[in-house]
């Protein structure tokens, strides 16, 4: 079950580019450039299954993981969102606008690239690089915490909408693992 869900983060990562190719096709569609055939459809579907995908499993690990939320007293933070975000959308621009998947060749190579980047993303844990979260006004932290009633010191990634202030502040913490955790809105005190 855990493989499935940093699966779906994985896929979630890449909505933005979907939803890219996926516009792309149907520009070319409209303008007559590409015809319904068998890649093509297959493409569209693909797409669509992707995009709801990666939104219904973003939205499972955010809401409802399982994963017990702690009150946690964040000791430092740094912003990291501009240390990610860019360099995936430009693989999302580079990626997306010059490719043809109407070629069998690119659509193969277009599969095996996004299998091979979500080996690496999955194998090295990399879920806090999510530019759909950043799209949907999240920012990145890497922060030094303690767990409320313990002096041990932590770090994580973690995702907070809008700007994380520290001073006086205890939050509640949705630590699924030190590179995919979300500040609580609802317990946020």
């Amino acid at each position: 079950m855990e493989f499935f869900k940093n699966l779906l983060l994985y896929i979630s990562a890449f909505v933005p580019m979907y939803v890219l190719v996926f516009v792309k096709l149907v520009v070319e569609m409209l303008n007559h450039n590409l015809t319904f055939d068998v890649l093509n459809t297959i493409n569209f579907v693909t797409l669509l299954l992707l995009i709801m995908a990666g939104v219904g499993g973003l939205f499972w690990n955010i809401k409802y993981s399982g994963d017990k939320s702690v009150k946690i007293e964040i000791v430092s933070k740094q912003n990291i969102t501009d240390k990610h975000f860019l360099g995936y959308f430009s693989l999302f621009v580079f990626f997306a606008i010059p490719l043809d998947l109407s070629l069998v060749s690119a659509y193969c190579v277009y599969v095996l690239v996004l299998i091979m980047i979500g080996i690496v993303y999955i194998n090295n844990a990399l879920y806090y690089i999510n530019p759909l979260l950043n799209l949907l006004g999240y920012n990145f932290y890497d922060i030094e915490y303690k767990v409320e009633g313990s002096d041990e010191v932590k770090q994580a990634k973690i995702f907070f909408k809008g700007n994380l202030t520290i001073q006086n502040q205890h939050y509640w913490a949705n630590i699924k693992n030190q590179n995919f955790c979300f500040i609580d809105e609802k317990h946020k005190k």
